[in-house]
C-alpha cells in the first residue's frame, strides 16, 4: 500500500498517484470520462498549442471541453514563445485545475517550431517559460519533459532543477531521449536521479504497462506517482488494475462483457461530443486497440473501419463479442 498514496500538487490533492499521460489524438473528452470510470488521480487533455490559444482558435479550444468530466483536470500547453504562453495560461485560467507545459513531444510538426522536446536544447529559454507560466498561472503549473534530446545531451537533472527553481509545483520524466521517440526501454536511472535532485513531486512515465511495470517503477526510482500513456489505450482499466496491484498483489481478467459495455458507452459518448461522422472516424483507432489480441481481431479491424453509421458499428461489434 505505500506506493499507491494521495498526491499533492501545490494546492491540489490528487485522490491517488496514478495518473493518465496527455496524449495528441487520444486524450479527448469522451476517452478521459471512460478512464475515469477507474479512477486514475488526475487526467490531461490532449496537448494544446499556446499560439493557436493566443490568436483564439476555436477549433483548439474544443479540446479543452471538460463537460461532466470529474476534477482535477490538467490542461497541457505547448509552445516556446514566452508572450503566446502567457496569454494562453491566462485562458487556461478559468478552466483547468492544473496547467501542465509539454517539453517531450517528439512530433517533427512540435519540433521544427523550436517546441515540445526541443526545448530541451535550450534550457535557459526553458525555464524562462516555465517562470513566466508561473507568474501568470492562478493553478499549480507542472513540466513534462524527457531525458535529453539524444544520448549526447541528456539534461534530465539540470532540467529538473531549473523547472523547480522556477517554481513549478512537480514534473514529470519520461526516461527516453527525443530521438529514441518509443523506441527501447525507458532509463529507470535517470528517473532514479531526477527524484533525488529535487524536493519537488517527481512522476515517472515510460513503459508502464500493468501493475507489476507500476511496481517496479516505485520501487526502482522512488517516485512519488507515475504517468500511464499508450498502455491505457484501448485499456481504460489499466488505472484499476494498477492500484488493485499496488494494493496487493491481486490484478482480475477484463471479461468481454464489460469490455463491450465500454466500447459501446466510449462510442456513445464520441459520438454525443463530436457527431456521429468525426465521432465514428476517430473511435477506430480506440477500437482497433480494445480489440487487439482477440481472435480474428485484424479481420474485425478491417471491417470496422468501413463502418459508417452507429447502428450498423455496434451491431457488428456486439456480433463479433458473441462469437468470441
Amino acid at each position: 500500500m505505500r506506493y499507491l498514496h494521495k498526491l499533492k500538487i501545490g494546492n491540489i490533492e490528487l485522490e491517488n498517484n496514478i495518473i493518465l499521460a496527455p496524449m495528441a489524438g487520444i486524450t479527448d473528452l469522451p476517452f478521459r470520462i471512460i478512464c475515469e470510470k477507474y479512477n486514475p488521480g488526475l487526467v490531461s487533455t490532449e496537448m494544446v498549442s499556446a499560439k493557436a490559444l493566443y490568436y483564439n482558435d476555436e477549433k483548439t479550444k474544443l479540446l479543452l471541453n471538460t463537460k461532466n468530466e470529474k476534477r482535477p483536470i490538467s490542461m497541457q500547453l505547448f509552445g516556446s514563445d514566452i508572450e503566446s504562453m502567457k496569454i494562453a495560461t491566462r485562458y487556461l485560467n478559468d478552466i483547468a485545475d492544473i496547467i501542465d507545459i509539454n517539453m517531450g513531444c517528439p512530433a517533427p510538426k512540435v519540433v521544427k517550431n523550436g517546441d515540445g522536446s526541443k526545448l530541451l536544447l535550450d534550457l535557459k529559454l526553458a525555464g524562462d517559460i516555465v517562470s513566466a507560466v508561473v507568474k501568470e498561472s492562478k493553478h499549480p503549473v507542472t513540466v513534462k519533459f524527457r531525458k535529453g534530446w539524444d544520448e549526447e545531451t541528456i539534461v534530465a537533472e539540470e532540467a529538473a532543477k531549473i523547472f523547480e527553481q522556477a517554481g513549478a509545483s512537480a514534473i514529470t520524466i519520461h526516461g527516453r531521449t527525443r530521438t529514441q521517440y518509443y523506441s527501447g526501454n525507458t532509463d529507470l536511472d535517470i528517473i532514479k536521479i531526477v527524484k533525488e535532485a529535487v524536493k519537488i513531486p517527481v512522476i515517472g512515465n515510460g513503459d508502464i504497462k500493468d501493475g507489476a511495470s507500476a511496481l517496479k517503477m516505485f520501487e526502482y526510482t522512488g517516485v512519488d506517482g507515475i504517468m500511464v500513456g499508450r498502455a491505457s489505450i484501448g485499456n481504460p482499466y489499466i488505472f484499476k488494475e494498477i492500484q488493485d496491484y499496488l494494493s496487493g498483489p491481486k490484478s482480475r481478467n477484463v471479461t468481454n462483457k464489460e469490455k463491450l459495455d465500454t466500447i459501446l458507452e466510449h462510442i456513445k459518448l464520441a459520438i454525443e461530443i463530436k457527431g456521429e461522422n468525426i465521432g465514428i472516424k476517430e473511435m477506430r483507432k480506440h477500437l482497433s486497440a480494445y480489440i487487439k489480441g482477440l481472435p480474428k481481431s485484424a479481420e474485425a479491424r478491417e471491417k470496422i473501419n468501413k463502418i459508417e453509421n452507429r447502428e450498423e458499428l455496434e451491431g457488428y461489434l456486439k456480433e463479433y463479442f458473441r462469437n468470441l
